[in-house]
């Protein structure tokens, strides 16, 4: 590829500005990654909706950039020796935008990962595992009347939240210094009064969690970067 608008997706989100990044997602827990980060690194972009409706993540203009068909995804037309990168998962895209930019990664070879274990742990827990409660809760899921599925994922959440718990006690943020650790993982949290399921996880017996929770949505670039690109309705 050598720039954003010979690339499908232009066809349908096209770019003002072909120069710089290029963002495709909505505010869900895993599209807002993205778009914090971003503002937390200060890194010019442009910030399209994408619904997450089958004519949009199923078109085939999306699917050229994603074929997993999910968001977000972006466009960097200024990547490694000057070539366009297109990335999409969120976690890989955190990764990308902390070693381009240098920042929220730790400043040691062993603060990079850990901060980037802790992304997988988001990434292969966190996120999973309360999308599935929310799911079971609140969503087509709760029709179900066996109790065993939702049972399932409230007990790992409750115990995804223990572990969090327990690294946060004496820490503002989950590796000690902010980092992409926690753009990964407090969006996540802050889902769960959206899907109705604080009380099902016992968010009153979190402290450190729900502190800290307080102190990420305080942060300027949370604040807009949470909202970015606005829903339809917005």
């Amino acid at each position: 590829m050598t720039s954003i608008t010979d690339h499908p997706i232009n066809r349908r989100w096209a770019a003002a500005d072909a120069s710089i990044l290029q963002l495709y997602s909505f505010p869900t827990p895993n599209g807002v990654k993205v778009s914090i980060m971003l503002e937390e690194i200060g890194l010019p972009y442009e910030a399209h909706l994408v619904t997450l409706s089958d004519a949009d993540v199923r078109s085939p203009e999306f699917l050229a950039l994603n074929p997993n068909n999910k968001i977000p995804a972006i466009i960097d037309p200024n990547g490694p020796d000057g070539e366009t990168v297109s990335l999409f998962e969120s976690g890989a895209i955190l990764i990308y935008l902390a070693e381009k930019s240098g920042k929220l990664i730790g400043a040691t070879p062993a603060e990079k990962y850990e901060a980037i274990q802790w992304v997988m742990f988001q990434m292969g827990g966190v996120g999973p595992m309360l999308g599935q409660l929310g799911y079971f809760t609140k969503f087509a899921g709760s029709e179900i009347e066996d109790p065993r599925p939702r049972e399932r994922y409230q007990n790992e959440a409750k115990r995804l939240l223990a572990v969090l718990e327990k690294q946060l006690e004496g820490r503002d943020w989950i590796t000690g210094s902010y980092s992409i650790a926690d753009i990964a993982i407090a969006p996540w949290l802050n889902a769960l009064e959206y899907y109705q399921t604080k009380e099902l996880v016992g968010w009153g017996d979190l402290p450190n969690v729900n502190a800290y929770l307080e102190r990420f949505l305080a942060r300027p670039a949370v604040q807009k970067g949470i909202n970015t690109p606005p829903r339809p309705e917005a």
